[in-house]
């Protein structure tokens, strides 16, 4: 583990310096919304690691990654609109794919708004929001405005547990990811903690 996250530092910190980081973020933060495997929040956090207390670089960070995301959700949405329930069936195949799918069609005819603000702090939400709103035909305009939300909220999130481990271990960055880890870690419980309890109320729509 130490290896991998030392061997990721350092190609990042290569990059520190050159335009094509940028792209990087973007890109891969976008891919997420297609790939569940892109290291979106990993490539987030380990960047803002590295630019420590640059808050210029770090404003730049959150938005780009932000606008990366952001395209990448409604571009998501765009293949369930256009490809329906039997694309997204397809995409989504297998039992924990169904599962998902059929969790968010479910969440979204129930609480549209705060899944979708919410869905990329939980683990495979992203993708399933994305695919499953486009399918049932959420509206478009109400879509991008959400997911605008959530998306800078990922990324300001991401980008400051990134720079709070930064600053906590600035001679030794992979220590500062071992932290930003444990702090994001400590966020994505929270919010799966709260959607299980709101879930687990009597009151809910069945």
């Amino acid at each position: 583990m130490g290896d991998v996250l030392g061997q990721a530092v350092e190609l990042l910190r290569g990059q520190l310096d050159s335009p094509w980081l940028w792209g990087i973020v973007f890109v891969v933060a976008g891919l997420d919304a297609l790939l569940p495997f892109m290291p979106s929040e990993t490539t987030v956090v380990l960047v803002a690691v590295l630019l420590g207390a640059d808050l210029p670089r770090l404003a730049t960070l959150a938005a780009v990654a932000a606008a990366g995301a952001l395209c990448g959700d409604c571009l998501s949405h765009a293949i369930g609109r256009r490809g329906g329930p039997r694309l997204i069936a397809r995409l989504l195949r297998g039992e924990r794919g169904g599962r998902r799918y059929a969790w968010a069609r479910d969440a979204v005819a129930r609480h549209a708004t705060l899944l979708v603000v919410a869905a990329r702090f939980l683990p495979g939400g992203r993708v399933a929001v994305c695919l499953s709103t486009g399918g049932l035909r959420f509206p478009l305009r109400r879509f991008v405005l959400l997911d605008a939300a959530g998306a800078s909220l990922w990324a300001v999130t991401s980008t400051a547990i990134g720079a709070i481990g930064g600053a906590g271990f600035a001679e030794e960055p992979v220590k500062g990811m071992l932290l930003a880890f444990a702090l994001a870690l400590v966020v994505v419980a929270g919010v799966e903690g709260g959607r299980r309890i709101r879930a687990s109320r009597p009151s809910r729509v069945r």
